[in-house]
């Protein structure tokens, strides 16, 4: 399985990275970074009755498809996809750091913070305290924390940790089991996260938030993510309870963000947004 895979390599990665003066180094960025901003209120505050919080991913690569804009490589500008983002009506960002199976990177994420002022969602494979450290010292205000990828004391072990260092977490689950875990280990926790992609064969279901946020309780959001790709994605996401939507590869590969961003929203497109992404 790809998630396998991908958890197998960056234990490794991380390996050269478990000593005191690289956590030191962190702990004195972070002294000097800003506080956080907060993450689930934004969705909260943002969501409507026509369209759940948007968070938009800066995304290069996948490990299904590859480069996702392979013609716009040589200028990939994170800022310049962030800013597009925010412009149109994101209420959040998502940032993609894994390296070795996303193209991401944590530079990434810091140059975001530094230009957009929205909060911005740390989307890591998250397997060690470390990387924690580096969410916060790069500028993150959320993490995400794969259940599926986790055993239970490490979920609530970085819960903990995420909250010490004031960092919003979002749990990403996949099926009914993962989801009761969260809710019973977890009980404050805030933002649940529905991921409509299977692991295994990496197809995406709609069908999969649809089932699941039936057992969610009224205190949490709910985040749809994976699989949006049109209006009519949105409308059956909202019927389902959804108040917020992950969306990244569709807006990569979208010709022209600001009208793939109101699509979604169901919103009248910006009358300038063709000029102003010419």
């Amino acid at each position: 399985m790809i998630l396998d895979r991908i958890l197998e390599h960056k234990k490794a990665e991380l390996r050269h990275k478990q000593s005191r003066g690289y956590l030191s180094e962190l702990k004195g960025r972070i002294r000097d970074v800003s506080g956080t901003l907060g993450f689930a209120v934004a969705l909260d505050a943002t969501r409507s009755a026509s369209s759940p919080a948007l968070i938009a991913e800066v995304k290069r690569a996948s490990p299904s498809l590859g480069l996702l804009r392979p013609e716009f490589e040589e200028r990939f500008d994170p800022v310049e996809i962030a800013r597009s983002y925010a412009q149109h009506g994101a209420s959040a960002v998502s940032v993609l750091t894994d390296g070795d199976f996303f193209r991401g990177s944590l530079d990434y994420l810091l140059a975001v913070k530094q230009a957009v002022a929205l909060p911005a969602l740390n989307k890591e494979f998250m397997v060690e305290d470390i990387q924690f450290y580096e969410a916060r010292a790069y500028g993150a205000d959320a993490v995400l924390l794969i259940v599926a990828a986790l055993e239970r004391r490490q979920l609530e072990d970085f819960y903990a940790l995420a909250r010490d260092l004031t960092l919003d977490v979002l749990f990403e689950t996949h099926h009914e089991r993962e989801l009761d875990l969260v809710l019973e280990r977890i009980p404050d926790a805030r933002l649940i996260g529905i991921n409509n992609r299977d692991l295994k064969t990496f197809s995406t279901d709609l069908g999969v938030t649809v089932r699941l946020a039936k057992r969610i309780p009224a205190d949490k959001l709910i985040v749809s993510e994976s699989g949006i790709h049109k209006r009519a994605d949105v409308e059956r996401l909202l019927e389902a309870g959804v108040h917020a939507m992950l969306v990244g590869e569709s807006l990569i590969k979208a010709e022209v963000v600001g009208a793939k961003i109101a699509e979604l929203r169901g919103a009248d497109a910006d009358p300038d947004a063709r000029r102003k992404e010419s």
